[in-house]
């Protein structure tokens, strides 16, 4: 009651879209114990379930708030193995959530966890710490993203001996090649490699099982844990969707984000600068193309949402502590963006070498089925409309991740090629185990690290008879 919330400050436009680099300004230690003050260390912490890591956020709000970083530090590594990442890339589905948030702003909690990390790696109390000992049990884990580290730093820690295979050049999966360096400097990443490289895991890059490493060399580990993301990106089956300019935005970040880490050439047809540029997608990949377009030069950037604007405040369809689907301007709509809503597009027009100049679009509207089924889309009439544009990026979500490893291992897929994994996220092979997107479907980094840590838990069991790892007890609120 005796403060208002802060929320995490950005340096000015004109200066930040000049570079890729982080552009938070780091708020004041006194400023941080009084957002930590906030907190009402609630009967009930709904903010707790409604994270679906559990973190004890009232313990951790209450040590800053005393000034107690190195206890804060603790309590949120005891169910975060990676708040750095959480910290500056969840959507915050505990704000959601917060008790304070009915009648206030809730509290900042994703700033104050940035920020006890951020203390902990400037302090130096974030240090390796391998296993006392061996439990002669190995493990190999495929794919590097957040569920593949949670998974091999929590078995690492119950003493196996842990292999990272990672099929692209550097370990980190989405998070190194999918999130622009503007929301997550690469070293973020780096400095926390060296950490569980220090504790024992061994990680081998540039290796796909199945393809440049035989299955059967699967067979040599005692688990596997399949942990790759959902790849299978959604298309948009129309006129002219094969055009060149009409670009899958994870063939647009990745390369980026590449070529800002010095690994790869600029590829102009996958370069925004002096184009007129369309983001289709109105999610957190569309911002993410969105910010990356405005520091490539682009001389217009306009993002399609098929679905009406969201409203500004949370509605009765949301209801708290539920997540609301509100609408949601990010630091990249900030720096120069139009917006168009309820808009379909309808083909892509090429010019006379065949390349992309421009697209049209129609209006569309939701009809409600009186029924209560799903609603119905509608056009508009004489809603037509043409627009500029020589670089169309496609963000459209993913369908789940490639079929070909899970095959070959032959495990059950459901409708949509995700692995299925039981309560204890054993696959129908009983050594294999299956985590995160590779298992649930395209989902947030947060839910990612959470399942890497629960299917340690019962890899560990399995290996071992019981298992000492934490796992989180009960159900969770819906975060997506």
């Amino acid at each position: 009651m005796e403060y208002e919330r802060v929320n995490e400050q950005n340096i000015a436009v004109e200066d930040r879209v000049k570079n890729y680099k982080e552009f938070t300004v780091t708020p004041s230690e006194e400023t941080l114990q009084d957002q930590g003050a906030r907190c009402m260390d609630c009967g009930v912490p709904f903010c707790h379930s409604g994270c679906p890591l559990g973190n004890m956020i009232p313990d951790f709000n209450d040590a800053v708030y005393r000034n107690e970083w190195q206890k804060a530090l603790r309590i949120l590594h005891s169910t975060n193995n990676f708040p750095e990442f959480t910290g500056r890339l969840c959507p915050a589905p505990c704000e959601a959530a917060c008790v304070l948030g009915i009648v206030n702003p809730p509290v900042s909690i994703e700033m104050i966890e940035k920020y006890i990390v951020e203390r902990g790696f400037k302090e130096g109390w974030i240090k390796a710490d391998p296993p006392a000992q061996r439990t002669g049990k190995t493990v190999a884990v495929i794919g590097s993203g957040p569920a593949g580290l949670a998974a091999a730093q929590q078995l690492n820690r119950a003493g196996h001996t842990v292999t990272v295979f990672e099929r692209d050049e550097k370990v980190g999966g989405l998070l190194r090649y999918g999130i622009p360096d503007f929301k997550m400097e690469k070293n973020v990443i780096d400095r926390r490699l060296t950490i569980l490289e220090e504790e024992g895991i061994q990680f081998k890059t540039g290796v796909e099982v199945g393809k440049n490493m035989p299955v059967k060399e699967l067979n040599a580990f005692d688990a596997v844990v399949l942990c790759g993301g959902a790849t299978i990106r959604r298309r948009l089956p129309i006129p002219g969707s094969d055009l060149p300019g009409v670009v899958q935005a994870m063939d647009f970040l990745p390369k980026s984000n590449r070529w800002v880490d010095g690994l790869t050439e600029i590829d102009n047809s996958l370069h925004a600068a002096n184009k007129n540029v369309v983001v289709i997608g109105g999610g957190d990949t569309g911002s993410d193309c969105i910010g990356t377009s405005n520091r490539q030069g682009a001389k217009s950037v306009t993002n399609f949402e098929i679905m009406p604007k969201p409203s500004e405040t949370r509605t009765e369809d949301h209801p708290w502590p539920f997540w609301p689907f509100k609408l949601k301007t990010t630091s990249s709509h900030e720096e120069g963006i139009h917006r168009e809503w309820s808009i379909m597009t309808k083909e892509f027009v090429a010019d006379n070498d065949g390349k992309l100049k421009g697209l049209t679009t129609v209006n569309v509207r939701w009809e409600k089925n009186e029924e209560g089924g799903r609603p119905t889309l509608v056009e508009e009439p004489n809603s037509e409309k043409e627009w500029p544009c020589e670089l169309a990026l496609l963000a459209l979500g993913f369908t789940g991740p490639e079929p070909t490893l899970a095959e070959r291992l032959g495990l059950d897929q459901d409708d949509r090629s995700n692995v299925k994994g039981n309560e204890k996220y054993q696959t129908n092979v009983p050594h294999v185990f299956t985590a995160g997107d590779m298992r649930r479907g395209q989902s947030l980094i947060v839910w990612a690290i959470s399942e890497g840590r629960e299917a340690a838990h019962h890899v560990d069991a399995f290996l071992m008879g019981s298992s000492k790892l934490p796992i989180k007890e009960g159900g969770d609120l819906p975060a997506n």
